[in-house]
């Protein structure tokens, strides 16, 4: 098994996906840990479902 992309990383307050290929974070700052995108995101990448699940998390942070 190769090394996963995109991983969530623990930080003060929740959590953040951090981009192994381009060492550095990707979207936002999430209180929960953000699974379905992060599956997602090393799956198949379908950009319609990861703005859904964008939308999602967000309207959770509100």
């Amino acid at each position: 098994m190769s090394r996963r992309r995109y991983v969530a990383r623990g930080v003060p307050g929740g959590y953040r996906i951090w981009d192994n290929r381009g060492r550095r974070w990707w979207g936002d700052h999430y209180e929960l840990c953000p699974d379905d995108l992060l599956s997602e995101l090393n799956g198949k990448a379908d950009y319609e479902k990861i703005t859904a699940l964008l939308k999602r998390y967000r309207a959770q942070k509100r």
